[in-house]
């Protein structure tokens, strides 16, 4: 197959691969929804109309056809599976190519992570593109496994599925001029950069977008995503399972600015995946709050794809991939079928060919800490203390001062109040640092929660309601390799092992799931209300993310950006 056949069969001579007959096309690039034939040849749609002949033929009877979605922020790591498996999550709901950080694995396992990622996706189901991670580690207010410079970036500008800068997290660094990353910058400014700078405003905003940020996913507010447009942002509207920010921006939309704003995921656990789906779930919920069907449909394709400059995607029209989703009712976005490359491969909300096989890959362990060794007690050194306070479907947090419980001049958890103990221990060069601290709103009432997915450091977090509990439920990821786990004194009531980097399971996404329910039903046991207390905690020691959080450091007082005492 080649270009010359595609250009035989556009222009009628030769007979096509597949027609889709009597499609009803959604057309993003005239912002039309009309009647036509779909013809599809090498992978490509070749031609839009009647009369072209073909070897297989499919009645649509007038169902919707629209192109393939595009996910323009997602971390795959935190659906807690590899990308093949992922792709089995996300391809029958319609999603045919997404855009990842992989600075999960990153912070990890550096270099050598980004390519099992890379490797991972290769010849994979689903189009994967990947931006270089630019915070490796985010900040130096914490340990994690690797360090990339730009040059250790720079072997992968050329790399043929690598877009650009991921997520510029070290902000106020990007505005006050830091030089390693503006070598970064400049190493990427031909390609996409994407930012991250929640809360940011003013005049250290306009520097951030000054030094060529393009785009920005963190915005929780209509005021705040309204500014960072005006100044030329593209915004990405994101719905993930902690950060539901969807509902909340959805006033901003108009059809005046919507061609300036995408959709976006970020981050989303198996279950949320699996039942709810990904950029269709936030296409369906923007619909049924008044939005244009086809307005909704183009922040979750074309848009995307003109901000990465990916020219055979986000459409269906002559030279573009045939990467399509077919459905029914217009204001109820259910995908019936699924095409990638023209290629059917969901139908009906499921998988309808096999996962392709994979060569074996080996990672080192990543889990360093000697169970042992570690001694979560405080001493309590002051009358009040500084308390990371939870918010509701955020990864932002409150900074609180609070009186805390003293037994035996040693500060411990006060259940009463929901002011737990909150460990951070570091897991990747056995430095032997524990960061300590006290979180409220986890509502734990007896026992603890542990796990090594703790953004983006990735090191082993614990918060629980006594020493004992705690200590059983590191001992137990330890023991894992890497994992999550509930315990109660000496009972491990459920765990979820994550193999590969302390971050995601080789078992499929349905194991995952039920494991993770199965977790997240044991945290409920012992006491917490949130909707996902260990996707949560894995928020509560990411320092970009205002206002106060725990790396093994210590705590970070993140609007003044340093290091900070436990005690006030």
């Amino acid at each position: 197959m080649s270009i010359v056949d595609r250009l035989a069969v556009a222009r009628g001579e030769k007979p096509a691969d597949l027609v889709l007959r009597d499609a009803r096309l959604i057309n993003v690039i005239s912002g039309e929804i009309y009647p036509t034939d779909i013809v599809i040849h090498d992978r490509h749609v070749v031609a839009l109309g009647e009369g072209y002949r073909a070897r297989a033929e499919v009645e649509l009877e007038r169902k919707y056809v629209a192109p393939g979605l595009i996910d323009a922020h997602v971390h795959i790591e935190s659906s807690l599976v590899t990308p093949p498996e992922f792709a089995r999550a996300v391809l029958p709901h319609g999603v045919t190519t997404v855009i990842t950080d992989p600075h999960e694995i990153a912070n990890v396992l550096g270099l050598e992570g980004m390519r099992y990622m890379l490797e991972r996706a290769k010849n994979g189901i689903l189009n994967m593109y990947v931006m270089a991670s630019s915070c490796v580690p985010a900040t130096d207010m914490e340990t994690s496994g690797a360090r990339l410079e730009a040059d250790d970036l720079a072997q992968l500008i050329d790399h043929p599925w690598v877009l650009g800068l991921a997520e510029l997290m070290n902000y106020p660094g990007v505005a006050l001029g830091d030089e390693g990353m503006l070598d970064k910058i400049t190493a990427f400014e031909h390609l996409a950069l994407d930012g991250h700078a929640p809360d940011m405003t003013g005049p250290m905003l306009n520097a951030y977008v000054t030094a060529g940020v393009g785009s920005e996913h963190e915005c929780t507010t209509v005021a705040e995503a309204r500014e960072k447009l005006r100044l030329g942002l593209c915004i990405f509207i994101r719905e993930g399972t902690t950060t539901r920010n969807l509902r909340p921006l959805l006033p901003l939309i108009t059809p005046e600015n919507h061609s300036a704003i995408c959709f976006c995921t970020d981050d989303r656990i198996p279950a949320d995946l699996i039942d709810e789906g990904s950029i269709d779930h936030m296409i369906r919920v923007a619909v049924a709050a008044g939005i244009d069907p086809l307005l909704a449909i183009r922040m979750g394709s074309y848009n995307t794809a003109r901000y990465f400059g990916l020219k055979k995607y986000g459409a269906v029209a002559p030279g573009k991939f045939a990467d399509l989703v077919i459905f029914s009712d217009l204001r109820d976005f259910n995908p019936e079928q699924v095409y990638r490359g023209g290629q059917l491969v969901a139908q009906a909300g499921e998988m309808i060919i096999p996962r392709p096989p994979e060569r074996k890959l080996d990672l080192r362990g990543t889990v360093n800490v000697n169970a042992n060794s570690l001694d979560f007690s405080l001493p309590a050194r002051g009358a009040q203390a500084h308390v990371i306070g939870t918010v509701k479907d955020q990864v932002v947090t409150e900074h609180l001062l609070e009186r805390p419980k003293v037994v035996d001049d040693l500060a411990v958890s006060d259940v009463e109040r929901d002011i737990l103990k909150f460990v951070m221990i570091e897991r990747h060069r056995a430095s032997g640092n524990i960061g300590k601290g006290f979180i409220h709103g986890f509502g734990l009432r007896r026992g603890a929660i542990a796990g090594t997915v703790a953004h983006d450091h990735h090191n082993l977090a614990a918060i629980g309601v006594d020493d004992y509990s705690m200590h059983t439920a590191v001992a137990a990821v330890i023991d894992m390799g890497g994992g999550l786990v509930a315990v109660d004194g000496d009972d491990i009531l459920a765990t979820l092992p994550l193999p590969i980097a302390g971050l995601m399971s080789e078992a499929p996404i349905e194991v995952a799931r039920s494991q993770y329910d199965r977790l997240i039903e044991s945290a409920r046991a012992l006491g917490s209300q949130l909707a996902d207390p260990f996707m949560a905690m894995s928020f509560m020691g990411l320092e970009v993310i205002p206002k106060l959080k725990l790396t093994d450091l210590g705590l970070v007082d993140v609007e003044r950006f340093q290091l900070i005492d436990l005690f006030d």
